[in-house]
């Protein structure tokens, strides 16, 4: 895999210019017919030597001109899953008076997005865009950010090569991968009883009196049903009563143990583990959510999904309580909270040292080794240890 170059040259590049293959003959023949000048005194010589000199000059001066007045506008990347493909858009701009010709662009992914992707534009005339689209796959999830994008170009004699980094930031967000899992006990063993909890929340959320927790300012887009006509007319200004919602007992919740305890391989399957059964939970139409220690309970679609992407064991020194209600928990081996509340299964990874036969838990508990397949694992039978 070709990655940029790192040395003394193109340092060099970046800040003056480097001589092309031509620049570089020109460069030896130049200095050739000086000293054959300074030697025999001939004034021809010195002229040949001169005229090469001011070529040379030249393109050195013209070169960076080249590059000035291309501004580089990026319009927003979509997220995406480990696996698929990544589209990148860029927006070139010339915003002088005269056209821009011979341009190589570089933009300067990460390491993990592969070769760097690059493109030549013949000409960007006056005023005028150039759109370039480029795709690339991340071998690994994150929230990637890079800060610029490199243009080059030996314009117009093609002798000396000059590069500019223009500021371009931009950010990426690539999501654990996503398994096809067509049943899971995990989450199926749930279903019926968190349906009849999820209507019971409606039902909360619907009434009119009784389930008061708190009054509130009137914002935008608030239910008229809600407003506290009293506390309104005493405090000179709307308020709305907030409804006590049955969160502790309405939803299938999957929690992740970021302690610094994983190896590195089985975080990952985890993290690819906490994905598809959260992204499976939706497509039965279940009321999901995800705890991390670090955020407490999250239960937006993106917000989950970039929290997993994001998240690293033993990032984060704070830590959440953990709910109260029972939840699918994801951690490794003999490492199983002493307060996971009762009803809660236990999803355990082993290493190469642990059997699952000396691992002992009050809960269901589903063990995976990193050697099988993830998908069959997670659609297979949970059993009591």
């Amino acid at each position: 895999m070709v990655r940029r170059r790192q040395s003394w040259t193109t340092w060099l590049e970046t800040r003056w210019g480097v001589p092309a293959y031509a620049g570089g003959v020109l460069l030896g023949l130049t200095i050739a017919f000086f000293v054959a000048a300074v030697n025999t005194m001939s004034g021809w010589l010195y002229a040949i030597s001169g005229v090469m000199l001011a070529i040379l000059f030249v393109s050195i001066w013209s070169s960076p001109r080249n590059l000035k007045g291309v501004q580089i506008h990026r319009r927003p990347i979509r997220p995406i899953s480990v696996g698929e493909s990544l589209a990148v858009e860029v927006v070139l701009e010339n915003v002088t008076a005269r056209s821009r010709v011979l341009l190589q662009v570089r933009d300067d992914v990460p390491p993990q997005f592969g070769e760097v992707p690059e493109t030549a534009i013949a000409a960007l005339p006056a005023g005028k865009q150039h759109l370039w689209t480029y795709t690339c796959k991340p071998t690994h999830r994150g929230i990637y950010h890079w800060p610029t994008l490199s243009l080059r170009t030996a314009a117009p004699l093609g002798l000396f090569w000059c590069q500019r980094p223009q500021p371009a930031p931009t950010h990426a967000t690539v999501y654990p991968e996503i398994l096809p899992l067509k049943r899971c006990p995990l989450i199926d063993q749930l279903g019926f009883s968190t349906g009849l909890r999820w209507q019971t929340t409606q039902q909360a959320q619907n009434a009119n009196e009784g389930l008061t927790r708190a009054l509130r300012p009137y914002r935008w887009g608030d239910p008229t049903r809600l407003i506290h006509w009293r506390s309104s007319a005493r405090y000179g200004e709307l308020r709305v009563r907030e409804l006590e919602q049955l969160t502790a007992d309405n939803q299938v919740v999957i929690g992740l143990d970021t302690r610094d305890r994983w190896s590195e391989a089985a975080f990952e399957s985890a993290v690819v583990a906490a994905a598809s059964l959260y992204i499976y939970s939706l497509q039965r139409q279940l009321s999901v959510a995800l705890w991390l220690p670090h955020t407490g309970i999250l239960q937006n679609k993106h917000t989950i999904l970039s929290a997993l992407a994001a998240v690293v064991p033993g990032g984060s020194g704070k830590r959440d309580r953990l709910p109260n209600q029972p939840l699918i928990w994801l951690g490794p081996a003999g490492s199983l909270p002493s307060t996971l509340p009762l009803g809660s299964q236990w999803v355990q990874w082993l290493d190469t040292q642990t059997d699952s036969s000396d691992v002992t838990a009050l809960h269901p508990t589903l063990s995976i080794n990193l050697s099988h397949s993830l998908v069959e694992q997670l659609q297979s039978d949970i059993r009591l240890q």
